[in-house]
């Protein structure tokens, strides 16, 4: 017990504090949501290739993110620009690689998000953790906006 209080009220209303707050961040309609990211509104996944994050948005408002991204090496580096979703594959492997590419959303020729080591970069492709590959996979639809920023 903290000041006569249990711990577990405590704990719970701090809990609703930390919620509220990371609602102020971008709240839906609020002049900071489209400025979360350093993409545009049009956006439904954004990549920073500066600091390496990876976002998903819906009408400018973050939804999951920021998550760690590993983009590609500078011999194939990951093209910026603004692109569309053009398919997904959950179980993919490479044909040029050998190398298995779980959860892909292809956005650029041939390069996608899907799960992929964050210590090694790409050949140009967004390497995302197991549970960011998952979701990015999951909420993304064909014909979504991407947007690779600098």
């Amino acid at each position: 017990m903290t000041s006569g209080r249990p711990l577990s009220i405590l704990a719970a209303i701090g809990v609703a504090a930390l919620t509220s707050a990371a609602w102020l961040v971008a709240a839906p309609g609020s002049a900071d949501a489209a400025q979360a990211t350093p993409c545009s509104a049009a956006a439904r996944a954004c990549v920073d290739l500066s600091t390496q994050q990876a976002w998903l948005m819906r009408d400018g408002v973050v939804v999951y993110g920021p998550v760690a991204a590993r983009t590609g090496r500078p011999s194939a580096p990951t093209a910026p620009g603004t692109f569309h979703v053009t398919f997904k594959d959950l179980h993919h492997v490479s044909t040029i690689y050998h190398a298995a590419m779980p959860y892909s959303v292809f956005f650029h020729g041939g390069d996608a998000f899907h799960e992929g080591s964050l210590a090694v970069s790409s050949h140009g492709c967004v390497h995302l953790s197991h549970a960011a590959a998952s979701t990015f996979f999951s909420t993304l639809r064909v014909g979504d906006e991407v947007q690779v920023v600098r």
